[in-house]
């Protein structure tokens, strides 16, 4: 990669179900999606994601498994 070449910025997101993608920093956020907490280079967004996304699960499966569970 040659000194004017720029790395590539994107934006960790999160939607109304707590789940996580990235995002072009230099792009609108889509409909639905929010910031969620780190813009950075796509590997380190991905390990971002990595480590705060521990339960995969939509938040609406999550709240309904855990009235289940009452």
């Amino acid at each position: 990669m040659s000194e004017t070449q720029e790395i590539q910025q994107f934006h960790v997101v999160v939607n109304g179900e707590e789940q996580y993608s990235i995002w072009a920093a230099d792009r609108a956020l889509p409909a639905g999606w929010n910031l969620g907490g780190l813009t950075g280079t796509r590997e380190a967004c991905l390990e971002h994601i990595e480590q705060v996304w521990t339960d995969m699960r939509p938040l609406s499966v999550r709240r309904h498994a855990e009235a289940a569970a009452r």
